[in-house]
């Protein structure tokens, strides 16, 4: 389960987070960080290592972690990220998979354009 975070936080629908430019600085960033891994690591082919009921057990308590924290007014990007990067972990369909980590990827990037809102 993807937690709704349309509730609580008040962005422009440009992606931008309410600062002109914050998305291409961010993506910028982003950018720089995988030519870098690139350079270190060269082309990496390995296995996911998602799925297993253990898995899908550890994201279900992440959801509800979520969903309590949000309920009780205490929720962090921390339970939002760790929510979404655990339900990855938990998917074994490479399409899912995909489409759960570009939810983690977009709450990394929300987060981090949180951050350069900060004074």
């Amino acid at each position: 389960m993807t937690h709704d975070t349309s509730a609580i936080t008040h962005d422009s629908h440009d992606g931008d987070a309410g600062v002109p430019g914050s998305l291409a600085r961010v993506l910028a960033d982003v950018t720089a960080e995988r030519a870098a891994q690139d350079a270190r690591f060269g082309m990496q082919q390995l296995p996911d290592g998602t799925g297993g009921a253990d898995a899908a057990a550890r994201a279900a308590a992440a959801c509800d972690e979520t969903d309590a924290a949000d309920r009780a007014g205490t929720l962090t990007w921390r339970h939002i990220l760790a929510e979404e990067v655990l339900e990855a972990f938990a998917e074994t369909d490479p399409d899912r998979l995909r489409a759960e980590l570009v939810q983690v990827a977009a709450v990394a990037v929300k987060w981090m354009q949180a951050l350069d809102r900060r004074p």
